[in-house]
């Protein structure tokens, strides 16, 4: 008797996904809530367990296909054990068999997975740099990207394609490649598309002088790490400080919603950290009631979680307002898209020594930053805006006032 897998329920409002990747074939034995396949939706890429042992059926939905909750993608047929399940599964390719070999001592997340399989490579030989030394694919990414084990690619005659013979270049290879855009990546162009327009964008800069922040933070980090078992970074400041200028200015954690203006009393910080996948924002929720400690504690533990696919959607859902930090790649400056139902993004970019006049007229080198506020001007005005980054500037320059809330 088989046993039918269904598509389980994804989360508030999310109705669909896409079938990432087949994690067991026909034939394979499996064990109960045993992953069996791989689903991508709008924001998180999740498992989908066994409902019970036996031997995988066929599959009903192709890798690519978009499914509905609820939805048949497989059966489970009941019996039979490894033997008869190793006699029944159909061979797998070189490449699977290299990664399915590797497996035995090393767990793969799915996004992981499908990156060996893709470049043919032994996860066995590349160092993770993961939690608990697991692979990430950026670790994949960067051992192909050194040459190392690459399966050869399958060259396509371009006369039997019916194309006339391309020009032999002097610039070596000119390859090609196609990918499907994931789900998350669909969904990130869709909506920063709808943004642009719907909202009218427009982004105010200010820049702050790092200083009083890094003292503080060279003068204290061992003992707040000792006490909290966590680093003291740069994000908690900021987080914090978005947290007061918040509630000074209040239009600019609210949203328009129809001919209506919400506004929050609370301050659900989205927080943008780099995955697999792409970029996701993670909630940091009542952020203006945590301690440093809280704050860091959980960036921390997003970014963890970022890095093995194991963000839930409700870790991304709602939010008030966004910082992102385009200074851990080197960013200068940039105008930041906001994130809708939000009315506005902070943006945070590279320290670098700049040379700066100070009251008394003298020159020194300090180190500056660029913020970005980028708004709604539908809803925050110009004065508004500018107010708000006077607010973090001040509370940046001066950390105290984080703690007498001035």
């Amino acid at each position: 008797m088989a046993t039918e897998v269904t598509v389980p329920v994804l989360g508030e409002s999310i109705t669909e996904a896409t079938l990432g990747e087949w994690l067991k074939q026909p034939g394979d034995a499996v064990a109960a809530d045993e992953p069996i396949a791989s689903l991508e939706t709008d924001k998180v890429a999740l498992e989908v367990p066994a409902p019970e042992a036996g031997v995988m059926g066929a599959h009903q939905v192709e890798v690519g296909d978009t499914v509905e909750v609820g939805a048949v993608i497989a059966t489970i047929e009941a019996g039979g054990g490894a033997a008869t399940a190793a006699k029944a599964a159909p061979a797998p390719a070189k490449s699977e068999a290299k990664a399915e070999e590797s497996d035995a001592s090393i767990t793969l997340s799915p996004s992981v997975r499908r990156l060996v399989l893709e470049h043919g490579v032994d996860p066995g030989q590349i160092t993770g740099t993961g939690k608990d030394g697991r692979l990430t694919k950026a670790d994949v990414e960067q051992y192909v990207k050194s040459g190392a084990q690459q399966a050869p690619k399958a060259e396509t005659s371009s006369a039997s394609a019916g194309q006339a013979p391309a020009t032999p270049s002097q610039g070596g290879n000119r390859n090609e490649e196609r990918v499907r855009m994931t789900r998350l990546r669909q969904t990130v162009a869709r909506r920063l598309k709808e943004a642009q327009d719907t909202a009218a964008l427009l982004t105010t800069f200010n820049d702050v002088d790092m200083t009083a922040v890094m003292e503080t933070r060279s003068k204290y980090k061992d003992l707040f790490a000792k006490k909290h078992d966590v680093k003291l970074g740069f994000m908690g400041f900021f987080v914090k400080a978005a947290c007061m200028a918040l509630k000074d200015v209040p239009s600019v954690n609210a949203q328009i919603d129809g001919e209506e203006i919400v506004y929050h009393d609370y301050a659900d910080i989205s927080v943008a950290v780099s995955a697999p996948n792409g970029l996701v924002v993670p909630v940091i929720r009542n952020a203006e009631a945590m301690s440093f400690a809280d704050v860091e504690n959980t960036i921390g533990d997003f970014g963890k979680r970022a890095k093995d696919g194991t963000l839930t959607m409700a870790d991304m859902q709602g939010g008030t307002f966004t910082i992102s930090n385009g200074g851990v790649f080197g960013s200068l400056m940039s105008t930041p898209i906001i994130n809708p139902p939000q009315s506005a993004v902070l943006g945070l970019h590279r320290i670098e020594q700049r040379p700066v006049v100070m009251p008394d007229g003298s020159i020194e080198a300090r180190p500056m930053m660029y913020l970005a506020l980028s708004y709604d001007h539908r809803l925050i005005d110009g004065r508004e805006a500018v107010t708000f980054l006077v607010r973090i500037k001040e509370a940046i320059e001066d950390p105290a006032r984080l703690l007498i809330d001035l």
